[in-house]
């Protein structure tokens, strides 16, 4: 669908919905008038998007609310698609944050029913909801953080300058600059504690936001110059990297008559791309740089002897 006729539908349907909710009994014919398109075109606005998310029902000829429904706090039927995407990314996780988002998300929605069904495995963060606030804090003032690190072997204090909270593979980061010589580094956030907010304030290079944008997993290295790495993608799965690239570098550099494909990205790390390569294995190869395909293939053979020696 066009672009324009979206937006069109989008905007038909949020006038029409707001009216509804305001308590209008509204006519097939008038709207088709009103919105210049035919009766067929309201009725079908009706029947395929409001009627399955919405206790809209006909009286005779007109369409009304359900008495006693108000679609809370928003009008937009864009806004309230948004809400159902996101109550089914809270409802697929657990912990106190979950619940707290899906109670705040209640507040906004008054619908039982949700048809959208999501699958976001990310770790629990419930027990850091105070670091993380105070880290929001640090992060939208630009103000330097002292906070204790856990690195796993030993602990100590480190100075920070908190740039984004990310999610990499369901996992939490917290993306700083190094108080001590401006290093851009990732620091696991559930090894952070006792945050102390400081005075000093700090400037972020504009150059951070592409950098993430572009970065494929927590590997990424922003001191590294990005580095072209080409693949080639069987036809039994060049779809799903159609439908998702794998970054937003990502481009087709050659289509093939069997219908697989060959795509370039850029990285920063070896250790971005060969985690995913060895998920789609055997429908994908690197075809350079050559060293990331022979370390590929070199824990290849490492598994495989593993294997014999084991069983």
């Amino acid at each position: 669908m066009p672009k324009h006729e979206y937006d069109k539908i989008l905007t038909r349907l949020t006038m029409i919905l707001s009216r509804l909710n305001d308590g209008e009994a509204l006519s097939v014919k008038e709207l088709a008038s009103e919105f210049g398109v035919s009766s067929r075109t309201i009725q079908r606005d009706f029947n395929n998007y409001l009627v399955s998310s919405y206790p809209i029902y006909k009286d005779g000829k007109r369409w009304k609310m359900q008495d006693g429904f108000k679609v809370e706090k928003t009008n937009s039927f864009e806004d309230a698609i948004v809400l159902d995407i996101l109550e089914g990314l809270v409802s697929s996780n657990k912990g106190v944050f979950a619940k707290r988002a899906k109670k705040l998300l209640s507040k906004l929605k008054n619908d039982d029913i949700n048809p959208f069904y999501t699958k976001l495995d990310m770790e629990d963060i419930s027990d850091k909801l105070e670091e993380i606030k105070a880290l929001e804090i640090a992060i939208k003032s630009k103000q330097e953080i002292l906070c204790d690190y856990d690195f796993e072997i030993f602990q100590r204090k480190v100075l920070l300058k908190p740039l984004r909270i990310a999610n990499y593979d369901g996992f939490w980061y917290l993306i700083a600059l190094d108080g001590r010589n401006d290093t851009l580094k990732k620091y696991y956030l559930k090894n952070i504690s006792f945050i102390e907010i400081l005075d000093e304030k700090f400037e972020v290079d504009k150059k951070l936001d592409e950098v993430l944008a572009n970065s494929i997993s927590v590997w990424f290295d922003p001191k590294k110059k990005p580095y072209i790495v080409k693949l080639h993608i069987d036809a039994k799965i060049a779809k799903y990297f159609k439908r998702k690239p794998i970054s937003k570098t990502q481009k087709i550099v050659k289509n093939y008559d069997d219908e697989s494909m060959d795509i370039s990205l850029q990285i920063t790390h070896d250790m971005e791309i060969i985690p995913l390569v060895k998920y789609w294995l055997p429908y994908i190869k690197v075809l350079t740089p050559k060293r990331i395909d022979d370390m590929i293939l070199e824990d290849i053979n490492i598994y495989k002897s593993y294997i014999k020696k084991e069983y």
